[in-house]
């Protein structure tokens, strides 16, 4: 392609509102342009290197034998109301209605799309197991839209859906799903893990994400530094032995404690420790509060809370809600003398304290020398609590460390989550009819280039991999008006193109600096320069991943170029 047919409008200053490197060379180099607040335009370098991501993604799914289709991404609520998701889905699903005033939503995801077409249309476990995907622009009305493509309102992504007639089936072809996913960010070269994940809004029990190991990600990891074990913090299991003190149990005591409302301080006023006390929680499980306990120095997660709980929807009570059942502030609240009915869950390390703190539900009061099961009542003990660095991995094998990650994809066993509601069901081998069992599979194409481009890039620009980068070879004439340059130029641009390589043709009239600055921004993988000596053949080769320069005889630039990408 040559640089003056095609659309490349550089930036040499980085756009104020783009917060992380990706972001700003993605829009300096000409790959994208912002629409509004969460969605973006394609140009013609990040288009082909969307294009490249999708076809290693093709390939893997093939092999796979899954196949491909396409759905629509304007879905009638009806289908969504069948599993109950168009009223728990919440605010990021964007919803509208037609002429005639029927409501329909934009595709976040396509769970109940895929279910109804094969519902229709599968009715025998000898057409089973079944793999289908499409790749396809998903909407979802991010809060707060922000890194670019990393997060946004409109993007594109890889989802898979397997239907099956036996958990067994589903299990093979997880695996395989597992590891075409490991062999697609292989051949993408990011450094990556799998880990053990929440299911969130989809649904669905075993899942994993992967996560690209980066200090932008917005995904904390916690992973064992003795062993492969590795979850996304909400989903990383805490396996302790809490010894319960054989002190003595006292008399429970009411003290004043005026204007302490946080663990340290009161820990502090009352001269004891945050271990010592006991955090009081109310959180809105589905449409009911509920009390949640942790020792004063953890964190609980609201994850796992919803897991014990069995709520679809989880959620921190608001000031309102808590003052409306226990007649407090927030920072006086506590689990004794609860009001009649409210469950209340605990997590682990709350058993072991013997004459501990909590709040006295009045504002400015506690209460002193509380004892779990003696003083209020716990209808379930749990992990329930944010595991920290340096606790035991749940393995058994090293201790746990914290890394950041960004989410480019996740895998999930469905079950029946979806064909149960929606009667979506086959006739087994005794022609009794079964709800089908489905996996769900998706990979964010649109974050992907963002990940990709936040990992190979340096203070001048791109240093796209090969796999991905939208042409392997960038010649740059440094002075098209010289004669030998541009001739030797375009002699050696229709040379490799012939031999079948990807060129960018710099035909631009252009200074020597603007040319070079927007071939490092750029950052394809090989860059040719033909200068001063291009009389005497000689041409200046600039390797952008190390930045290495070397000469070549122009005679030699074929084998050379076969050489360097082993075609």
């Amino acid at each position: 392609m040559r640089q003056t047919l095609s659309f490349i409008p550089t930036l040499r200053e980085t756009p104020a509102d783009a917060e992380v490197k990706s972001h700003q060379l993605l829009l300096r180099a000409g790959f994208i342009r912002q629409n509004t607040s969460g969605i973006y335009s394609f140009l013609p370098l990040g288009k082909r290197v969307l294009h490249k991501v999708e076809k290693i993604i093709r390939e893997e799914m093939e092999a796979i034998n899954s196949v491909e289709v396409f759905m629509p991404a304007l879905q009638q609520a009806e289908l969504w109301q069948e599993t109950g998701r168009w009223y728990s889905y919440g605010d990021e699903l964007m919803r509208l209605k037609d002429r005639n005033d029927r409501e329909f939503a934009l595709g976040a995801t396509h769970e109940e799309i895929i279910t109804s077409l094969l519902r229709d249309e599968i009715k025998s476990y000898k057409k089973l197991p079944l793999t289908l995907y499409q790749i396809q622009s998903k909407f979802r009305d991010e809060k707060r839209p922000r890194f670019g493509l990393l997060r946004g309102r409109e993007f594109l992504m890889k989802d898979a859906y397997s239907f099956h007639a036996t958990p067994e089936s589903l299990d093979k072809t997880y695996d395989d799903m597992m590891q075409a996913y490991s062999n697609i960010f292989r051949r993408l070269g990011l450094n990556f893990r799998a880990v053990i994940a929440d299911s969130g809004a989809i649904g669905g029990k075993d899942n994993h994400e992967f996560m690209v190991l980066s200090e932008i990600g917005e995904d904390t990891i916690a992973y064992s530094d003795n062993s492969p074990y590795a979850a996304n913090i909400e989903m990383a299991a805490v396996q302790m032995d809490y010894p319960k003190s054989d002190e003595q149990a006292r008399q429970v005591e009411k003290v004043s404690t005026p204007d302490q409302k946080t663990i340290a301080q009161v820990a502090e006023f009352l001269e004891t420790t945050p271990e010592n006390c006991i955090k009081t929680l109310v959180f809105k499980a589905d449409d009911e509060l509920i009390v949640v306990l942790s020792r004063g120095d953890h964190e609980v997660n609201d994850v796992k809370v919803k897991h014990i709980s069995g709520a679809k929807l989880i959620d921190m009570a608001t000031p309102e809600d808590v003052r409306e059942l226990l007649s407090c502030d927030i920072g006086s609240i506590g689990p004794v003398n609860l009001p009649a009915g409210v469950r209340v869950f605990a997590d682990n390390a709350v058993k072991s304290i013997v004459n501990g703190v909590t709040g006295a539900n009045e504002d400015g009061v506690h209460f002193k020398n509380v004892t779990p099961d003696e003083d209020f009542t716990v209808e379930a003990y749990g992990d329930l609590r944010f595991v920290t660095e340096g606790d035991p991995s749940p393995d058994g094998n090293g201790t746990i460390q914290f890394a950041k990650g960004i989410e480019v994809g996740h895998i999930f066993k469905l079950g029946t989550t979806y064909s149960e509601p929606m009667k979506a069901t086959f006739l087994n081998d005794q022609g009794k009819a079964m709800p089908y069992i489905m996996g769900c599979y998706g990979i964010g194409v649109s974050r992907i280039v963002a990940a990709v481009a936040e990992q190979f890039q340096d203070d001048s620009g791109f240093t796209w991999p090969t796999a991905v980068a939208p042409y392997e070879i960038h010649v740059v004439p440094v002075n098209v008006k010289d004669d030998v340059q541009r001739e030797t130029g375009e002699e050696i641009y229709e040379q490799l193109k012939a031999q079948g390589f990807e060129v960018l043709l710099d035909d631009r009239k252009e200074r020597a600096g603007v040319k070079f600055a927007d071939a490092d921004l750029i950052g394809l993988p090989l860059r040719i320069t033909v200068g001063k000596r291009a009389a005497e053949g000689i041409l200046e080769v600039k390797i952008r991943e190390t930045n290495e320069t070397v000469e070549w005889h122009k005679d030699e630039v074929q084998d050379k170029v076969r050489e360097f990408f082993k075609k």
